[in-house]
């Protein structure tokens, strides 16, 4: 235990120097430097700190509880740092090697240097590889979780703008829809269809599938759900723009829309209301 003391006090002691090896190497094997608003004092402080509960650790300063919730708190803050800064998984986990590096050099030139005995490495080995191997875990988890969020408010924000429902006069809109309809946009464009038909007061939505490759039974059934649902809060939805090819894919599926007012395209819509096109300019 003495050895062990011993060693983790000398980690304590030069962990300014560790973490300016493990610092200055890193930005030397860097591919491309990102610009952060963190200065090089302050970067080389956090790797100080990330050092010093090793040298903790060796000591029996705290118990290992306590040393690993230090780690893992470390390891999330740098997870979410590294994530949010853009820097790639297999390059941020790059600083877990230098780390691992220099501070197995500094404990072995220690080792060395004072003859301390063979015992003692393996007790090493059974405390800073688990601390460093939970580093890299929580660290890579925090990454790809906040990565992953990103990646849903990005979809969720994708989809929010595929359904734009879009007013052309008082009480009428048009919901031009545009590509392929899978589960989750068809959701949101139940949900985001009501919304906007009660802020907009509308009486007719005007439903565009010209921009749809492809209608089969999922796709007709939703549209059903959002006539239906339109149809109870007193707005009545008219088809327009149904292409030729998709047209006979319905009937294919037999696909009965008969209980729904379709129009060929915008114009006779208009029309079927009372309107021109040269009235709403």
């Amino acid at each position: 235990m003495d050895n062990l003391r011993f060693l983790g006090e000398k980690i304590l002691e030069k962990k300014y120097e560790i973490a300016q090896m493990v610092h200055t190497n890193r930005m030397t094997d860097l591919k491309e430097v990102k610009d952060v608003n963190v200065t090089k004092e302050e970067i080389i402080e956090l790797r100080a700190t990330f050092i010093s509960y090793f040298g903790q650790a060796l000591m029996g300063k705290n118990d290992q509880r306590t040393i690993f919730d230090q780690i893992v708190k470390w390891a999330k803050e740098s997870g979410e740092f590294a994530s949010n800064l853009g820097i790639s998984l297999s390059e941020a986990l790059e600083n877990t090697t230098y780390y691992r590096k220099f501070i197995w050099e500094f404990l072995e030139e220690e080792i060395r240097k004072h003859n301390i005995p063979t015992d003692t490495i393996f007790e090493l080995i059974a405390i800073i590889d688990p601390l460093l191997d939970k580093a890299v875990y929580v660290f890579s988890l925090t990454y790809v979780n906040i990565h992953q969020e990103t990646l849903q408010k990005a979809k969720s924000a994708f989809l929010e703008l595929s359904v734009p429902v879009v007013p052309i006069t008082k009480g009428i809109a048009i919901l031009p829809l545009i590509g392929e309809v899978d589960t989750g946009r068809a959701t949101l464009l139940l949900e985001e269809t009501l919304k906007k038909a009660n802020e907009l007061k509308l009486s007719h939505l005007l439903f565009d599938l010209s921009g749809v490759m492809i209608v089969d039974t999922m796709v007709a059934h939703q549209i059903f759900k959002i006539v239906d649902a339109l149809g109870l809060l007193g707005v009545k939805t008219i088809l327009i723009g149904i292409r030729p090819e998709v047209a006979q894919t319905m009937i294919q599926l037999g696909i009965d829309f008969s209980k729904i007012t379709i129009k060929a395209n915008l114009e006779q819509a208009l029309l079927g209301l009372n309107l021109t096109i040269d009235t709403l300019e």
